[in-house]
């Protein structure tokens, strides 16, 4: 680690702290991802060597933060330390939106067509390498803001790394991304969870907010139910077998643009198709890239 140095602590957060550091070789600004590992005789667990080769392909994608090393080292009680060295982005996604949100005005519709674009672009490269995010957010999604490129990250790190007993207070595992069918107990799910989140995502930088704001998994379900109506075995087949479902309030589903009146109709319209109820029938991060929303936008940039 002497090829690095730490300028500040930029973040803390499940696996780990997060630190804003030089390479002194090069003055590359970099990342520096500190993460204590599941204790093991055997040195690196296997579960993270495999996420970490994983995220070395992953990270080709021009839409996934760079990881650019890794060193094994130990603590003062000589427990294993890994430090995951990734390219340095100056902003995140939450603090993007914050920034408009302070001044008063809202994000430019190019900008968010343009975020909407590589931030599906980077979910099909995962979902083609049978990668699932699983904890996609504004806040897991980092911004260039001179060049105008978003990048994803945070990726698969979390059966990899122990996930610390101390809860840091000031970091809530949000549920305001999750998908309905994950709040519902379902043990089977796969990528059509991170287009939910997505589709999340998408509201909120056109709304300037986020668009399910719950704190517990139920109330979570009631605002999602509030807006889309509340889901039937006709809207969902197989949903009312889910581990947690309950005889929920009926509630009838409301136009989805009435949450997004800033929108475009193209824009609506992929909005629906990511926030469908059954995750079949979900649209695909892959087939979002040919939505007529995106016709007008400039992809040779990309």
């Amino acid at each position: 680690m002497d090829a690095y140095e730490k300028l500040e602590k930029v973040g803390e957060g499940t696996y780990g702290k997060v630190y804003k550091a030089k390479d002194k070789n090069t003055g590359q600004l970099v990342a520096l991802k500190k993460t204590r590992l599941e204790s093991d005789d055997e040195g690196i667990p296997p579960t993270a060597l495999r996420e970490i080769s994983l995220l070395q392909m992953l990270s080709q994608d021009i839409h996934i933060v760079r990881l650019l090393d890794v060193e094994h080292t130990e603590n003062k009680n000589g427990k294993p330390l890994l430090y995951l060295v990734f390219e340095y982005m100056d902003s995140d996604l939450k603090k993007y939106i914050d920034g408009y949100r302070r001044s008063h005005t809202k994000m430019p519709p190019k900008i968010i067509k343009s975020f909407m674009y590589q931030l599906c672009q980077g979910v099909a490269y995962c979902h083609s390498r049978g990668v699932m995010h699983r904890d996609l957010k504004p806040h897991n999604i980092l911004v260039d803001k001179q060049r105008g490129v978003i990048k994803i990250a945070d990726l698969g790190l979390g059966r990899a790394f122990t996930i610390p007993i101390k809860k840091y207070t000031h970091e809530i595992v949000t549920l305001w991304y999750r998908a309905p069918e994950v709040l519902l107990g379902a043990t089977h799910y796969s990528t059509p969870v991170d287009i939910w989140s997505v589709g999340c995502i998408f509201a909120e930088m056109s709304r300037m907010q986020a668009l399910f704001i719950g704190d517990s998994e139920v109330q979570q379900l009631f605002k999602i139910f509030r807006f889309l109506g509340t889901p039937n075995e006709e809207i969902w087949p197989g949903v009312t077998k889910l581990r947690d479902w309950h005889i929920y309030p009926q509630w009838k589903p409301q136009d989805i643009s009435s949450a997004v009146p800033d929108l475009e109709p193209s824009g609506v319209d992929l909005l629906s198709k990511m926030l469908a109820y059954e995750p079949s029938k979900r649209i695909s991060a892959k087939k979002a890239l040919q939505h007529p929303y995106f016709d007008d936008l400039d992809k040779s940039q990309f």
